[in-house]
């Protein structure tokens, strides 16, 4: 029987987590609803968020208001959705794209698992780079170094290796690094906002008239995008929950630990950009921190949010290596995560040196990112609906004998569903180098191709006629033996 799996389970107590795609035993499950909290907080710690925020004022044309509302809006909806999909690695106990096997196939999983992969390397050099933004910023303040390549190179190369190190110990490690730089994060947030309470123009930022409600949309879909880009992992951070954890709980405190990140950081930008609309479209957004507040602030601000950053970094690598072990290749979970590590130092490397604009480029690839997850998100989230248990044998066995094999490895309508939603989300779509032809229509100018796209996937795949596993049973009914979770 073929399996993709690391070593025997560990405990999730242990300095290395050494457990790969296989489901957690029921007794390993020790893990705390509220864990999640800082989970979320740590994933959110950018300070790209102060550049988005910035970005609805000055592109958008939003008013402070407005801005207050896609704060508000963004976390909530999307990280609504993580939460909901994050219910799965309770249910069985293995990360988002193994879970991903029972929906798509055995081998039909390789296809939106090879996208998620592949757009994992992006999110990933996108915090590389803004990691080594933060460093050089802050040797530019304290010892007056200017960037060079060889610079560029070097811190890089520091902050992907520690991110690799973070990653490579897996969750527990993960859960210790979040819960501290949630306090420490939270303690010069604190700081940041006094400073920009006694320092603002608060008549130029009150006067600012309002924008379109196209433009409003289009800013919650941007700052959303972020989001929707963490629910193939939200799993992964669920599987070590007791079956009996509350959803409604799971679901809240996942809202709840970015959005309270997410909301200030947004509002914040905002109010940097009426002094400074340089802010929005800077090659090198993070410099503007120094510039705009005090040493004593901007430094351990900085650091701060570098610890963040990396985090954010750790997280991402840590989900992209499960991805890389269901996609076969048969390496350790660590391992796997070193290949994304090689990947984001690289493209990291062609994007601070070569790239004439960052922001740019960055909204560029959240847009497309969107999309990409957004029709896995559909078909899958239909079929949790369905499903209240996983065939853990099943998720394992590679071959033919898988109770998820389906018709040669193929489950032929998920697959036609994500394929379809896929193409429809693209022709909405408009970026900096690539505009599909129906991006001008309102759900394009709204910048609600994403939303589409899972509309139409999660819809195509619920009329679908459902297809019937190798072992006679129907997709989505629970096995001989299992039972469904107490809470649901």
């Amino acid at each position: 029987m073929p399996h993709a799996s690391d070593a025997e389970g560990a405990s999730p107590d242990k300095a290395l987590e050494t457990r790969g795609l296989e489901p957690v035993p029921d007794d390993e499950r020790t893990g705390r609803v509220r864990g999640l909290f800082p989970t979320w907080v740590a994933a959110n710690i950018s300070v790209l968020l102060l550049t988005m925020g910035a970005g609805l004022i000055v592109f958008n044309g939003l008013n402070f208001w407005q801005v207050l509302v896609v704060a508000a809006a963004a976390p909530v909806l999307s990280y609504g959705i993580v939460g909901l999909i994050s219910i799965a690695g309770k249910r069985g106990g293995a990360p988002g794209m193994a879970l991903s096997r029972a929906v798509f196939g055995q081998r039909g999983n390789l296809f939106p698992g090879s996208l998620i992969w592949v757009a994992r390397w992006g999110w990933e050099t996108i915090n590389a780079v803004t990691g080594a933004y933060a460093v050089l910023t802050v040797l530019d303040l304290l010892f007056g170094v200017k960037s060079n390549t060889f610079l560029i190179v070097v811190t890089l190369l520091a902050f992907v290796t520690c991110t690799f190190l973070v990653s490579g110990l897996g969750i527990n490690a993960l859960r210790v690094c979040s819960t501290w730089s949630t306090y420490l994060f939270g303690a010069f947030s604190v700081l940041v906002l006094v400073h920009l309470v006694a320092n603002t123009d608060w008549a130029a930022v009150f006067d600012k008239p309002a924008g379109s409600t196209a433009m409003m949309i289009a800013g919650i879909g941007t700052i959303a995008a972020g989001g929707i880009s963490w629910v193939p992992s939200g799993p992964d951070f669920t599987r070590y929950l007791p079956r009996t954890a509350s959803s409604k709980a799971m679901v809240a405190t996942t809202i709840g630990g970015a959005g309270i990140v997410v909301l200030p950081m947004v509002l914040m930008g905002a109010v940097m950009a009426v002094a400074t609309p340089d802010l929005a479209s800077a090659q090198d957004p993070v410099s503007f921190i120094g510039e705009l507040l005090p040493a004593w602030i901007s430094v351990p601000y900085l650091l701060i949010a570098l610890i963040g950053m990396l985090l954010i970094n750790s997280m991402s690598m840590y989900s992209a290596g499960f991805t890389a072990q269901t996609l076969g290749i048969k390496v350790s979970r660590a391992a796997a995560v070193s290949v994304n590590a090689v990947i984001s130092l690289v493209f990291g490397f062609l994007l601070m040196v070569v790239a004439t604009s960052f922001i740019g480029s960055f909204i560029s690839f959240l847009t497309l990112l969107a999309v990409a997850f957004s029709a896995w998100i559909g078909v899958f989230g239909v079929d949790m609906l369905r499903r209240r248990s996983y065939d853990a044998e099943a998720l394992m066995d590679t071959g033919r004998t898988s109770g998820y094999w389906y018709r040669g490895g193929f489950a032929w309508q998920a697959m036609a569903a994500w394929g379809v939603a896929l193409v429809v989300g693209l022709l909405f779509t408009k970026v900096d180098w690539f505009s599909g032809p129906l991006a001008s229509s309102w759900i394009g100018e709204n910048g609600l191709g994403w939303a589409a796209t899972i509309l139409v996937a999660g819809v195509l795949y619920a009329v679908l006629p459902r297809t019937a596993a190798a072992d006679g049973r129907a997709d989505g009914e629970p096995v001989a033996g299992e039972r469904a979770p107490a809470s649901v």
